[in-house]
């Protein structure tokens, strides 16, 4: 039986513009802990249809876990403001929150 990443890889080559083959390619590589060639997809995802939010969530996601953490701030920035016009409140709580974490310097500590 084919992986999810073969049965997503068939049907992208089928419509490779279609916004949600790519996300649903790009979620089991991510998954798959293959974040660079997920965030291809995404990144695909995001060309076709700028609002996808849950595509800007995944894709800072998977840019954390490649630690290209600015990176991932300004996806969760753009992310954020598309889920305040359309109304994806979910994805868009947890990509204010990563982005706090991210922001986070943590307490100052006096150096002796």
């Amino acid at each position: 039986m084919p992986s999810r990443v073969e049965q997503f890889r068939k049907i992208v080559e089928l419509d490779p513009n279609s916004e949600i083959a790519q996300y649903g390619l790009g979620k089991a590589l991510f998954d798959e802990k293959q974040y660079e060639e997920a965030v291809v997809c995404f990144r695909k995802v995001l060309e076709i249809k700028q609002d996808y939010t849950a595509a800007y969530l995944l894709l800072g996601k998977a840019l954390e876990k490649m630690n290209h953490k600015e990176e991932a701030k300004e996806v969760y920035r753009q992310g954020i403001a598309v889920g305040d016009k359309t109304g994806d409140l979910e994805p868009k709580h947890e990509m204010e929150t990563r982005l706090m974490k991210l922001e986070w310097k943590g307490p100052v500590t006096p150096s002796h």
